[in-house]
């Protein structure tokens, strides 16, 4: 299964995730910063999560975009 992970450090709220690929990413209500989808999270960690490959390619279109570049599929 893909894993992604979100640098959050690098975040800057831009929201290009969420509004490429918002089954994956949205934006913690908290802080405003990309994280990834309750459903699909590793633990409590809402910077990684493990998506299924149908997912994979909208993931990787929002990692791509994003401009600091803090999106990783591994």
């Amino acid at each position: 299964m893909p894993v992604v992970r979100i640098d959050r450090d690098a975040c800057i709220s831009c929201g290009v995730c969420a509004a490429l690929c918002a089954d994956v990413f949205m934006l913690d209500p908290t802080d405003s910063k990309s994280a990834v989808i309750e459903r699909f999270r590793v633990g409590n960690d809402m910077a990684k999560g493990e998506i299924p490959a149908d997912l994979l390619d909208c993931a990787k279109t929002a990692a791509e975009n994003c401009p600091v570049q803090a999106i990783r599929i591994e």
